[in-house]
């Protein structure tokens, strides 16, 4: 998996591309730590249009990020899922808990 992370008006936009799994804990969780402790970001966007598998450990990245990002008072939302990882999100309920665009 191959992280992208861009600012805009006080919103960080994370697109993630290939295999989103455990191997990424790692990666994905500093990733997230730099934008969760950035005062000037306001809300993070996670933008899953290239990603193609994602694993149950992806989806608990997702739930630790989402009570991340409610402790630092940060707006979250996943955007543009689609095919298999669209289909994971909704049998895991996931548009119970996020914002999904």
């Amino acid at each position: 998996m191959q992280q992208v992370l861009r600012t805009e008006d006080g919103r960080a936009i994370v697109r993630l591309t290939g295999r989103f799994e455990f191997s990424m804990h790692r990666e994905f969780r500093e990733a997230m730590d730099t934008v969760l402790q950035d005062k000037d970001i306001d809300s993070v966007v996670i933008d899953l249009a290239g990603v193609d598998y994602l694993d149950s450990s992806a989806l608990g990245m997702l739930l630790m990020l989402r009570d991340r990002a409610n402790t630092a008072r940060k707006a979250l939302s996943l955007a543009n899922p689609r095919g298999m990882v669209k289909q994971a999100l909704e049998i895991a309920r996931f548009d119970k808990l996020f914002s999904i665009v």
